[in-house]
């Protein structure tokens, strides 16, 4: 009876707190409290919306010559909508060919960083676990890789054969399989002293079973990470790879093509190199910025950062509380 009544009820209990109730914030509610990475987010959003939809809705525009509109200014309203990024020396829409540009860029840098990402990491994971010939033959195959400037050793393979978008995907996916091999490798073999990993294998669990539950989800967010930074040196490599000439070909368009076509008219019209340029400089750093935030949301032992408020908006909380 004394203990029954001395038992605390739920009103003296009160409200569990939010987070032991959610279990934290999510990644969402952690993305909306890093203002830069948001940013980035968005930008990378448009840009992948823009690459789906924009050429069905701008691709006559950016075929469609007009002598009459021949190097018009930007930014000038009396040309119109579909000319206020100005016109090129054939008179196409800037706008309607950075639009359908991004399609051709996006169709080259993400399949690259993904046939790269799942070769490199499940072949660094393969050779970390086991370790031994199979890890030194692996690694010496990675070093062979790299010993070569990949940017140079694309240049070589695609003055060989032809350069179509094909042959560009595949070169710059198998110069970065040894980025991935190398980080999936080390963070494999990292794992091989842990507890879960011994108890699974005192278990008798085979060691396929092991990598791919217990040594794949810790490896991913460090994989995931790396893969949005390699997007923006896919991207570039791209782009400087259509600059030389021996990348994208006409009459495809990306925006490194873009950059080498107006290169020539810098003086007298610097739209055409400059917007594409831009365009390349924004979504590299909204990758970036997207990337150091997942790096930190993704790992539990500084993902605390990114759920801590910020003193001024707990000084206003604080502030109200003491108001009412």
């Amino acid at each position: 009876m004394t203990q029954t009544l001395n038992a605390p009820t739920m009103r003296d209990r009160g409200p569990r707190p939010r987070k032991a109730r959610l279990g934290g914030p999510s990644m969402f509610r952690m993305l909306l409290r890093d203002k830069f990475a948001s940013v980035g987010a968005v930008v990378l959003g448009l840009v992948v919306l823009v690459a789906i939809f924009g050429p069905a809705l701008m691709g006559e525009l950016a075929t469609k010559q007009n002598l009459m509109f021949m190097n018009k200014a930007p930014f000038d309203p009396a040309n119109g909508w579909a000319y206020v990024l100005g016109s090129d020396s054939l008179g196409r829409s800037v706008l309607a060919r950075l639009v359908v540009a991004t399609r051709t860029t996006l169709m080259v840098a993400i399949p690259a960083v993904l046939v790269a990402l799942l070769i490199g990491s499940l072949w660094g994971v393969w050779a970390g676990y086991h370790r031994g010939r199979r890890e030194n033959i692996s690694m010496r195959i990675a070093d062979i890789i790299m010993s070569f400037p990949s940017l140079l050793l694309a240049v070589v393979v695609l003055y060989v054969f032809s350069p179509s978008i094909a042959n560009i995907v595949l070169i710059l996916a198998v110069t970065r399989i040894p980025i991935y091999m190398r980080t999936a490798r080390a963070e494999s073999a990292e794992l091989q002293s842990r507890t879960f990993v011994d108890a699974a294998r005192t278990f008798g669990t085979k060691p396929n079973s092991i990598i791919a539950m217990h040594v794949i989800p810790v490896v991913t967010p460090t994989l995931l990470t790396l893969a949005t930074l390699e997007f923006c040196y896919v991207m570039l490599a791209e782009s400087s790879l259509s600059f030389l000439g021996i990348g994208i070909q006409p009459p495809d368009v990306s925006w490194g093509l873009m950059v080498a076509q107006g290169r020539q008219y810098l003086q007298t019209a610097w739209w055409l190199s400059i917007l594409p340029g831009l365009a390349i400089v924004i979504t590299a750093i909204a990758a970036n910025l997207l990337a150091a935030w997942l790096r930190i949301a993704t790992d539990p032992a500084q993902r605390w950062r990114l759920t801590l408020e910020r003193p001024a908006k707990k000084a206003l909380k604080t502030a109200a509380k003491e108001a009412k």
